[in-house]
């Protein structure tokens, strides 16, 4: 099993401005190596990516530096400021980098992804062979449509299904939204952070199953990664109660459909091999 989608973090190093708020308390204290080895060893997760939490290239080099050293972490999903001239340069790295994220759901503009900047810098992560973590709110879907249109190259990988409104029972625009980006084929989904969408204290499987199999119905298993979301999901529910729950809402697809979901997928879509390394980039 691979865990495509986790973090770590320490707020006594940095400042992480969504963290803002009593009802992160919880999770606010530091989360590392030590603890994502407990946990996933526990559930039976032999690989990870470890994920951007805010926009700092530092942050970028620590976890490689850390995933170097860490055999468990395949690979990284860093940040770089897309709209940099030197965005191809600062793609560069040394460290198993597999793949660029912004958090895009806390800009105004919903159109930010279709900066001509932004675009530029998206092309040079096509260029560079990584993929490209969308981070995004239900209004910001169709410019991450328009994204995939206009860059077939680039492999999106929406995280989070969108984040659909499972608290408040919600549907649409979020269902629509989700099914028209589904339709370009350079898309996956990650099967990630619903937890923490439906009520953090009451929530139960079948609050998320009309959400999951919508996206099981769109993307296909074929294009689905499983990811914790962890420690965020803390939240919510432990680690391992997460996976139980992917695991129970994928309940009825075949053996071979599984194994994709929560291993081969990721495997394809941020280029790890067999032994949980990178392969060179070009």
């Amino acid at each position: 099993m691979i865990d495509a989608h986790h973090h770590l973090w320490d707020p006594a190093r940095r400042d992480y401005p969504w963290m803002a708020g009593a009802a992160l308390d919880p999770i606010r204290r530091p989360y590392t190596v030590d603890d994502l080895r407990a946990v996933t060893k526990a559930a039976g997760v032999h690989a990870t990516v470890l994920v951007q939490t805010v926009s700092s290239a530092e942050e970028t080099a620590e976890f490689l530096a850390i995933a170097a050293g860490e055999p468990v972490i395949a690979g990284v999903v860093g940040w770089v400021d897309l709209e940099a001239p030197d965005v191809a340069d600062r793609l560069a790295v040394p460290g198993p980098l597999v793949g660029i994220r912004h958090q895009v759901e806390t800009e105004p503009d919903e159109q930010w992804l279709l900066r001509p900047a932004v675009l530029a810098g998206l092309e040079a992560v096509a260029s560079a062979g990584l993929a490209y973590d969308l981070l995004v709110r239900v209004g910001q879907l169709p410019a991450a449509t328009a994204l995939a249109d206009r860059l077939p190259q680039l492999r999106l990988v929406l995280d989070h299904a969108a984040k659909p409104p499972i608290a408040a029972g919600e549907w649409e625009p979020w269902a629509s939204g989700v099914a028209e980006l589904a339709a370009r084929e350079n898309v996956v989904c990650k099967l990630s952070g619903l937890v923490t969408e439906a009520d953090w204290t009451g929530w139960e499987v079948g609050h998320l199953r009309r959400y999951v199999d919508h996206v099981l119905d769109v993307f296909g298993p074929s294009r689905l990664l499983f990811g914790s979301d962890w420690p965020v999901c803390e939240l919510a529910a432990s680690y391992e109660l997460v996976v139980d729950a992917a695991v129970a809402l994928t309940g009825g697809l075949s053996d071979a459909e599984r194994l994709a979901v929560f291993e081969h997928n990721a495997r394809a879509v941020y280029g790890l091999d067999a032994g949980g390394e990178p392969p060179p980039r070009g």
